[in-house]
């Protein structure tokens, strides 16, 4: 059965807001209160409210824990780029060691 929602005229979101029932209903059974036959005749917004809130802090979790991997991966990567840019000045460093000194020639 699908469930239509009827707000009260004030718009706010309250257990006093009712559910109409149509044909099917294919949400969280926890959502909705039934009457003594079985049908939807409430949405419980205090649960969907809970129900987002547990989501959006999950949600925020993962995105936490997202951000400290790429901070400690974004370390890493800087560590290994000044460890390469020394390796890098110690070889420059050492060809230019090993180059002959230029000569200079007296022209006479």
């Amino acid at each position: 059965m699908r469930v239509q929602l009827k707000l009260s005229r004030d718009v706010r979101w309250s257990v006093r807001d009712t559910a109409r029932r149509s044909d099917r209903y294919d949400g969280d059974p926890d959502l909705v209160a039934r009457d003594e036959n079985g049908e939807v005749y409430i949405v419980r917004y205090e649960a969907v409210n809970a129900m987002l809130l547990n989501e959006f802090l999950k949600e925020h979790r993962r995105v936490e824990e997202q951000r400290a991997y790429f901070e400690l991966k974004l370390a890493q990567q800087q560590k290994q780029i000044e460890a390469l840019t020394a390796t890098i000045q110690k070889v420059s460093d050492q060809v230019a060691l090993s180059r002959p000194a230029p000569q200079l020639v007296a022209n006479h």
